[in-house]
């Protein structure tokens, strides 16, 4: 066995350790350790949870890439169809990491009742539309259904429902206008099947429509649609499976990514990172400090053991690391508490979502979400023990400076 590990193993284990005046310091240095690592797993798990979240929101209404036709203004309203003539439609066999592909169209609309009007954005879908995103986000009712004949049931959201004091059910008159005559709009009559809330207020003024109302009213033939929307397997690909979607497709279409649509709700949850570093290194130094006190209380009560070890030839680089030993122990009991307290935690509000969010609008959805993986959780133990070791390095240079026979006579 290792000489210093086995000294180590014998401070820790011993009976004084734990009845020696340093045993209070010891165990708020564990605690602080253990405290540490909670919040540090808290911050990750819920910056990553909410990252996660919000951009799962985002992809669903979109896709994660758009395909659209190259004349097409950068609004969410489509002008000019694009064929569902294409090699990619409807499966993308050219490229790899492609899930889902789905031709949509968009067209804005008014809704007037008897009290008040409201804008909106008709959302066209076809029966090739992946309905199982919109699961989640469904309060009232169910999903339509647009693989038969043509339907008149839509899915509006409930800030719609709610400003038009509309109740599952109801039917409505919606309005769209003509590009050749203004003043003459078309006019849907629409009975809502279900009722949605994406948190989004941006998101939540698309009412789902059957595709071919769109069609008709554009005068569009039945191959005709607005853009396509490509959902991927993994979101991280999104800038590179762009770029090779847009080789693969013809030079009259050009294809846009989710980040770029959004840019600024994907630059606002970039500060996530940030937030999520800043305070895992606050909490590190934090938790430095307290063994760094730990150690030097160490220290001070075993002089005597350092003197006799001195002068029985012992080098000051072995006795320093009896101590780093036994502070490495002491942190990966912190570590070790910490870890199951703090991914308990985690646990119990991933399925019971316990905590929530006092103002849910800033944050687009009402409860915290969490999300953690094992590799980063690895990560963040193993760099929490190999940094507060490295700050133990310099107070452990204290033992180079003890004397054998000052020592040995301390008391």
């Amino acid at each position: 066995m290792n000489f210093e590990f086995f000294i180590a193993k014998r401070l820790v284990t011993g009976k004084e350790h734990k009845i020696s005046i340093s045993a209070p310091i010891i165990k708020i240095a564990i605690a602080a350790i253990a405290i540490g690592i909670i919040m540090m797993l808290a911050a990750m798990a819920t910056g990553v949870g909410l990252r996660y979240k919000i951009r799962e929101k985002v992809a669903a209404f979109n896709g994660h890439i758009q395909i659209y036709n190259y004349d097409t203004n950068n609004s969410d309203i489509s002008v000019n169809p694009v064929s569902t003539d294409q090699d990619f439609y409807p499966e993308f066999k050219s490229v790899d990491g492609i899930s889902h592909v789905q031709a949509v169209a968009t067209k804005a609309g008014i809704i007037r009742t008897a009290d008040t009007f409201e804008g909106f954005i008709a959302k066209g879908v076809g029966k090739d539309y992946q309905w199982s995103v919109m699961e989640e986000f469904l309060e009232e009712g169910s999903l339509p259904d647009y693989s038969g004949e043509l339907n008149t049931e839509v899915l509006m959201s409930s800030l719609l429902a709610n400003r038009l004091k509309l109740k599952l059910g109801d039917t409505f008159f919606a309005f769209f206008p003509k590009e050749e005559d203004p003043t003459k709009p078309n006019q849907r009559r629409f009975t809502i099947k279900g009722i949605y809330n994406s948190g989004f207020e941006e998101l939540d003024t698309y009412i789902f429509v059957d595709i071919r109302h769109i069609q008709r009213m554009n005068k569009w033939q039945s191959d005709q649609i607005g853009n396509f929307e490509v959902f991927l397997d993994n979101f991280d690909d999104m800038e590179e499976k762009s770029r090779e979607i847009y080789g693969k497709t013809l030079s009259d279409l050009d294809t846009q990514t989710l980040r770029n649509k959004y840019y600024q709700i994907f630059e606002w949850i970039g500060l996530f990172d940030f937030n999520i570093a800043l305070i895992i290194g606050i909490m590190i130094i934090v938790g430095g400090i307290n063994m760094i006190t730990a150690l030097l209380v160490l220290i001070l009560e075993r002089t005597q053991m350092i003197g006799i070890l001195k002068a029985l030839g012992s080098a000051n680089w072995s006795i320093r690391k009896v101590f780093l030993y036994n502070a490495a122990y002491l942190i990966s009991v912190g570590l070790l508490w910490g870890n199951i307290i703090g991914l308990g935690i985690i646990w119990v509000q991933h399925r019971y979502r316990i905590f929530k969010f006092p103002n849910p609008k800033e944050y687009y959805i009402d409860y915290i979400p969490v999300h953690v993986d094992l590799p980063s959780v690895l990560l963040l133990n193993l760099g929490v023990l190999l940094l507060c070791l490295l700050m133990l390095l310099v107070p452990s240079y204290i033992i180079t400076k003890i004397s054998p026979v000052k020592a040995i006579k301390f008391e």
